[in-house]
């Protein structure tokens, strides 16, 4: 085969000309399809109250006013309680009915001709409540003999001890240790933000089939829980994603609004449509992190640390949702970081609240085990008052590149932490940083400088054992590429494209990408997890590869000769009789040949071998007013090992994201409720959403050390910038204003709390 490669090239997105022209096709601009013309709006009803029993629902109001086609509630559609798929003790019906568990369920579904008579229709139902204890704080939950769920016995709803973990030891676990230091930090809750809302539209059709459209980061995964809530056949769901405006994570389930639809359409025998409000989204849309620490970190004076505790509580929110499960299942098996720990003790508990649901947002439990184990590095440093980056690096996992299991059970792939210390300090001139920082605090300057470390490894590619792909030329040489992952911003159709065109020589601009339609592809894992390069990829690289192979043999046959004469010209796109390159038969002529035997195509679920475990350094660099607390992000230095790059634009792209997204949580964003659970930062004039104007320009330095797992050699990337950079900037804040007596600063490190603890170490 001839060719250069077109992998690892800095190509350009092959979307972008759509998104920034005629714009993308999302779930609110599909009314004009023919199946959904007519379709009246749904509006949901919510509750007001965090914890309560529902005495009573009066809809009488509502459903006499103006465009108000129907009113439902969990009574009048018979719902049945669905029980969490973490835990089935825990159970609910789609519209609470028994109780409500947090402000913003929805309690009342609402048929309107527009959505603005929805809207108001919503603001005449009656709730009558008999008011319960609303528990916002985990610990307060976890001790209370009231119950949110009384059939679960308990509002702790998952505990690794029933894993057969024991629980923490206590402080005797550190007996023999020359230093030991303690802490309580709080990952605190977020919200996904996605720019768009989720929305979603439902329609049956004359064949009995439902078919459903979702704003969602997987298709497939909404087949069976819709069918389950229509009492339908998987068979008769067909499920439709368009251009998704942002996941995070939080729109990978589907939620009982969409659930609904279905059922609402089938009552009144038309289409439906609903999307939510900001408001909603703020309230509704799952909620990430939430996640309580206690850390214990113990070791010598002069820098090793020999001995690590933390028990992880994790605040699941109003049910058992994806939450319960993110600790146990990602930051305990975190726990150790990149760090040759000889001890470690991980215990966590989950707990139900009186809060919106958690849900997987990105990195999903792998950056609060980050920030548990940097955090407490940082403190273990400044305890024996010695430099941060220098005992990270006397206890970092030496250079392997063969697996390394920890002493908590995961087995990293590969792994050179100390190299991508090293990059990062030297890209950012770390002495000289060091420098300017004594020179700012000899002269006593208002504005001192902070300088944060943080080195990390997570865990990438480990949602599902493989993915589907199917790649089929057609007669005039274009290619399709089905895919059972799902874009939302990442880049496949560019990433995909670059794949085949390396397997096949077809041109990247005759390829065409198809996901989300679950028709066209029935089998699919979605994209979350930072899986999509390594599974979905690896699926699309390897099954054109096996076409290309394919191809040669019905080649041969046009050019009569053997197979093992036939090479494929990847720069022509044709295959031609080895030393004859005159005489060729392209991809156009082999479709065409194919037309009456099922086409020219392959198919296949491409399996890998498990997780990838990327992994980086981050240098951050801030300026604390030690006046007024203000916190200005002055660099953000950042090298992340992805493995094998594909195409530096897209890694370069994801990493920004993935920071912006990261300092934000250090800096500025937090989901607040007040004492009765009624949220306080239900839109963005109150939740602190970051814009380019608090970031700087970031510093990527790239480094590759390529994984055995998969045929392409990349980890992922999606997720990485967010684990590296929130404690790197956590880090810089606190050594900012360390030499005046502060040891620890709450995220998000607003200027209140900054000068709170500036005040309080005074």
């Amino acid at each position: 085969m001839t060719g250069s490669s077109i992998l690892g090239t800095r190509v350009l997105r092959k979307e972008d000309p759509k998104f920034l022209t005629t714009g993308g096709k999302y779930v609110d601009d599909l009314f004009e399809e023919e199946r959904l013309v007519g379709a009246v709006h749904v509006t949901y009803a919510r509750s007001s109250a965090a914890h309560a029993r529902i005495l009573s629902i009066d809809t009488s109001e509502a459903e006499a006013m103006p465009g108000v086609i129907a009113v439902f509630t969990a009574e009048s559609l018979a719902l049945q309680p669905v029980p969490a798929a973490f835990n089935p003790m825990v159970a609910r019906t789609l519209l609470a009915s028994d109780k409500v568990r947090y402000v913003g369920e929805p309690v009342v579904a609402i048929v309107t001709e527009s959505r603005e008579q929805g809207e108001d229709a919503a603001e005449a139902i009656i709730i009558d409540y008999d008011y319960l204890e609303a528990f916002v704080d985990v610990e307060a939950a976890m001790m209370s003999s009231t119950l949110i769920y009384e059939s679960a016995g308990s509002n702790v709803v998952f505990d690794t001890t029933v894993l057969g973990i024991p629980e923490n030891t206590g402080d005797a676990y550190f007996e023999g240790c020359e230093v030991v230091v303690k802490g309580r930090f709080m990952n605190q809750r977020v919200a996904p933000c996605p720019l768009e809302v989720r929305g979603a539209a439902a329609v049956w059709g004359t064949d009995g089939r439902l078919t459903q459209w979702l704003s969602t980061q997987h298709a497939q995964g909404g087949v069976d829980p819709i069918a389950a809530a229509n009492g339908v056949d998987k068979e008769l769901v067909h499920i439709l994603t368009p251009d998704v405006g942002g996941g995070f994570g939080a729109k990978i389930g589907a939620y009982p609004e969409e659930l609904l639809l279905g059922v609402i359409a089938k009552k009144i025998g038309r289409a439906v449509k609903w999307r939510e409000t900001r408001t909603e989204s703020m309230m509704a849309l799952g909620h990430g992190r939430a996640q309580l620490q206690y850390v214990t970190i113990g070791g010598t004076k002069e820098g090793k640390v020999t001995h690590y505790q933390l028990h992880a509580i994790q605040d699941a929110g109003g049910f058992a949702d994806m939450g319960t499960i993110l600790a146990p299942f990602m930051t305990r098996p975190m726990s150790s970081g990149v760090y040759a720990i000889p001890n470690i003790e991980c215990r966590t508990t989950s707990v139900v609240t009186n809060t919106t649901p958690i849900v997987a947002y990105r990195g999903a439990g792998r950056p609060e085990a980050t920030a548990a184990i940097e955090r407490a590095m940082d403190m273990f440093a400044l305890e024996i008052g010695k430099d941060a980056a220098e005992v990270r690096r006397m206890n970092l996992i030496p250079k392997f590149l063969e697996p390394h299991t920890t002493v908590v059970g995961q087995t990293y792939d590969v792994g050179d932490y100390e190299t991508a210390l090293d990059k990062a300090l030297a890209a950012a001139d770390y002495k000289a940083l060091r420098a300017e920082q004594a020179k700012r605090r000899a002269s006593g300057d208002a504005k001192q400088l902070g300088i944060g470390v943080s080195v990390y490894v997570e865990i990438t590619g480990g949602v599902g054992n493989g993915e589907s792909a199917k790649v089929e030329v057609l007669e005039d040489g274009r290619a399709v590429v089905y895919t059972g992952t799902s874009p939302h911003g990442q880049g496949h159709d560019t990433a995909w494209s670059m794949l085949v065109q390396e397997q096949t020589g077809i041109p990247m601009d005759k390829i065409e990408l198809v996901w989300g339609d679950t028709d066209l592809v029935p089998i699919g894992t979605g994209t979350m997890g930072s899986r999509s390069l390594q599974q979905g990829g690896n699926a699309v690289f390897q099954v054109a590869g096996t076409l290309a192979e394919k191809a040669k043999s019905v080649a041969a046959r046009l050019l009569e000769v053997s197979e093992a004469d036939v090479v494929l010209d990847k720069d022509r796109g044709a295959f031609h009789v080895v030393g004859t390159p005159a005489v060729t038969k392209t991809w156009a002529d082999l479709a065409v040949a194919e037309k009456g035997t099922g086409g020219l195509l392959h198919d296949e679920v491409i399996n890998v071998a498990g997780a990838t475990f990327p992994f980086g350094a981050h240098i951050a660099v801030v300026e604390v007013d030690t006046e007024t607390g203000r916190v200005k992000h002055l660099r953000q230095v950042a090298c992340d090992d992805a493995g094998k790059v594909l195409n530096p634009l897209l890694l370069d792209g994801q990493i920004h994201g993935g920071i912006a997204q990261g300092v934000a949580q250090a800096l500025l964003e937090e989901v607040l409720y007040d004492a009765d659970g009624n949220p306080t930062t239900s839109n963005l004039a109150d939740y602190g959403f970051i814009s380019a104007a608090e970031l700087p320009s970031v510093e990527v330095i790239h480094m590759e050390t390529p994984t055995p797992v998969n045929a392409i050699g990349a980890k992922g990337i999606g997720e990485s910038g967010t684990i590296g950079s929130t404690p790197a900037i956590q880090s810089a804040v606190v050594d900012a204003v360390s030499h005046l007596g502060v040891k620890h600063i709450e995220m998000p490190c607003t200027a209140e709390r900054v000068w709170r603890a500036i005040q309080a170490a005074q």
